[in-house]
């Protein structure tokens, strides 16, 4: 049985999501159709990013990932479809599929098939009648190279990679989850070796200092830092919700010093 799943910010209540289906089951009513989730913010691709990235890996090899956040739909932005780390990718080139593409195996191709898609196509909705019946041809067993001609050039976020600067990772809060944890882009083994030695910046004035294991390391109502399930540096509170104690959102900077080991010499 063939899978595909959908990531959008199409949400539940109007008909989009239904088309999007009814096109893919035209085309392949084998498949089974699995929502991610269609709550991604409108417009929001990081947000899209980031579901992709820690969902989408979870699915067996040559899964069809339909993901749709486009706010350039109808411009000159690519539409794309491609294969990375063992399973395909159909949606726009705006860097949704960032950590997909980053390795030597990955094949990314433009859509450019008329025959397979909507001939009568909208401007404003490619998840329809550009991206959902190209997904459905892959589930079927549509070679790739059939697609489109090759892109060697697909936008990457920058903002899913810390960045290091000796002693010092800067990295931002990458997604907000429904308890209030803050998950940042900075993951465990970019901490490697500082795990006893590290001071977790927050703002101009609040720190923390150690890594905890689990929320209730802490008593109830304090902060805490851990590494979450998604493997990335996660700021939280023991029962409560760090992005209301902290006042912080989506973006915002985070950082992790290095500090010096205590002197225990006589």
């Amino acid at each position: 049985m063939s899978i595909v799943t959908l990531t959008t910010d199409f949400g539940v209540r109007d008909y989009y999501v239904g088309a999007v289906k009814g096109v893919i089951l035209a085309i392949a009513p084998e498949a089974h159709l699995i929502d991610l989730t269609h709550e991604i913010p409108p417009q929001d691709v990081l947000a899209g990013a980031f579901v992709l990235r820690h969902a989408a890996r979870e699915f067996p090899p040559d899964t069809v990932h339909l993901a749709v956040v486009d706010p350039g739909v109808g411009s000159s932005r690519r539409p794309l479809a491609a294969r990375g780390r063992d399973q395909y990718w159909v949606g726009p080139d705006n860097g949704l599929f960032s950590f997909a593409f980053d390795t030597p195996d990955s094949e990314v191709r433009a859509i450019d098939a008329p025959a397979l898609t909507d001939v009568c196509r909208s401007a404003t909705f490619h998840g329809r009648d550009l991206f959902a019946p190209i997904a459905a041809h892959l589930a079927r067993g549509l070679s790739l190279s059939t697609v489109g001609p090759p892109v060697t050039d697909p936008v990457q976020l920058g903002e899913l990679t810390p960045q290091r600067y000796g002693e010092r990772i800067e990295g931002q809060i990458l997604h907000v989850d429904r308890f209030g944890n803050l998950v940042t882009s900075i993951s465990a083994a970019d901490l490697t070796g500082w795990e006893d030695h590290l001071r977790i910046h927050l703002s101009a004035d609040r720190h923390l200092d150690r890594l905890c294991r689990t929320y209730a390391d802490v008593p109830p109502g304090e902060l805490l830092a851990l590494v979450g399930s998604a493997d990335l540096l996660e700021i939280s509170v023991n029962g409560g919700s760090a992005a209301h104690s902290l006042d912080l959102d989506r973006r915002a900077p985070i950082a992790v010093e290095l500090r010096q080991s205590p002197d225990t010499s006589a």
